[in-house]
């Protein structure tokens, strides 16, 4: 089979609104060159557009007219490496997706632990902040809710209350690995944040061991996050107001 046939017929197979690279189209070195010349006749042809260097994308049509992939699809391959994520999106725009706030930031925080990832595709602009441990597709999910209690107090436009409710309903669908899991990345950030998820996993099931956590904090010290006691009634225990 030729290389452009090969390509054409793995690319078929590509959802549409989904973003691809070479890598994804079980190219071998030597077949490069050919791969090449062959992606750019589907770029000319419109079967695939370009998202940035090495970094394509099968456009959906639809009845209103062809769609571009969502701002995450565009990321995702900056996201992985090697078919391992290595990064997931923080910040205002994630904690827009969760409901946190209304307001869109004009550039996005991407985090990882070890790569310092930049992006700009199209109008999406992307900064890299630094992890506070190793990214994989295991806990990444877990991360996000770890940022939110981290970020708390900086959200735009959060609704204390409401926010309160929204990572707690979010905390209540992990299973018991998932909850050691969280406990364990929550070690390797600060006081405040062991705190706040402390509270909240005591709210939510006062069984869970949150020993790890109560250990790690000084007695001392108080994490002030303006949130009442009517809201978090649990708050008392691990020094918060």
């Amino acid at each position: 089979m030729k290389i452009a046939q090969k390509i054409e017929k793995q690319i078929n197979k590509i959802k549409d609104g989904t973003t691809f690279k070479y890598q994804q189209l079980s190219i071998e070195p030597k077949e490069y060159s050919a791969a090449t010349k062959a992606i750019e006749r589907l770029i000319e042809k419109g079967i695939i557009k370009r998202v940035s260097t090495g970094v394509f994308y099968k456009p959906k049509q639809t009845i209103f007219g062809e769609l571009k992939p969502k701002e995450e699809e565009l990321l995702k391959s900056y996201l992985f490496q090697n078919n391992k994520r290595i990064a997931y999106i923080t910040g205002v725009y994630l904690y827009n997706r969760m409901g946190l706030t209304t307001q869109v930031p004009r550039t996005i925080k991407i985090a990882s632990r070890d790569k310092r990832i930049t992006v700009s595709v199209g109008n999406i602009k992307g900064n890299p902040v630094k992890s506070y441990v190793d990214v994989t597709d295991k806990n990444f999910y877990l991360l996000e809710i770890l940022d939110a209690l981290k970020d708390y107090k900086k959200i735009p436009d959060l609704d204390k209350n409401s926010g309160i409710k929204i990572i707690s309903n979010q905390l209540k669908n992990l299973n018991t690995k998932e909850i050691k899991q969280i406990i364990d990345c929550a070690l390797s950030y600060p006081p405040r944040v062991r705190a706040f998820l402390g509270a909240l996993l005591e709210q939510i099931d006062i069984s869970i061991e949150l020993q790890p956590l109560k250990k790690s904090l000084n007695p001392l010290s108080e994490y002030n996050y303006g949130i009442s006691e009517k809201t978090l009634p649990t708050i008392t225990n691990w020094n918060m107001k």
